[in-house]
């Protein structure tokens, strides 16, 4: 237990993000982090960068998942096939959660980049695919003077925004994001730019 309350405390440190990868939690989760004048990177095939995130996937969460980090003057980069950067956002893949998906980041003068076939870029964002959540899901990121760019063919990019594909949710899907003097851009073939926006496939 020691262990892995070590190892869940030296994540928050190094990348003021939460991963979870085919995990159980039962209870909270909760990333309040602040970044500051920083930048994350991850270079490299299938590369992944999250700053002030919780990233969720194969897990089952009974209680909330809340994301209230702070991001001013940062950088968020990955760059390689696949690459995704998610700065204050939460993401979900194949995961279920009894209660509620709250993202309440304000991300002030910071870039979020992610380049490659099939990049993903998220900033202030919910996005969920394959998920189930028993409850709401709210998104009231605060987004001011950034950028979110995503390039390659079939990229996204998602700012103030909640997205879902092949997700249920028992309850309400609630987006009141601010976003000002920002840009969120999306470029290749087939490429998405989502905005202050609900989205549901």
């Amino acid at each position: 237990m020691k262990k892995t309350i070590a190892f869940v405390i030296g994540i928050l440190f190094i990348t003021a993000s939460v991963s979870f990868a085919e995990s159980e939690v039962s209870g909270k989760v909760v990333n309040k982090a602040k970044v500051k004048k920083s930048a994350n990177i991850a270079l490299g095939k299938g590369a992944k960068a999250n700053m002030g995130s919780v990233t969720m996937k194969d897990s089952e969460v009974s209680g909330k998942v809340v994301n209230k980090a702070d991001v001013k003057k940062s950088a968020n980069i990955a760059l390689g096939k696949d690459a995704t950067a998610n700065m204050g956002s939460v993401t979900m893949k194949g995961s279920e959660v009894s209660g509620k998906v709250v993202n309440k980041a304000k991300v002030k003068k910071s870039a979020n980049i992610a380049l490659g076939k099939g990049a993903t870029a998220n900033m202030g964002s919910v996005t969920m695919k394959d998920s189930k959540v028993s409850g709401k899901v709210v998104n009231k990121a605060d987004v001011k003077k950034s950028a979110n760019i995503a390039l390659g063919k079939g990229s996204t990019a998602n700012m103030g925004a909640v997205t879902m594909k092949d997700s249920k949710v028992s309850g309400k899907v609630i987006n009141k994001a601010d976003v000002k003097k920002s840009a969120n851009i999306a470029i290749g073939k087939d490429s998405k730019a989502n905005m202050g926006s609900v989205t549901m496939e």
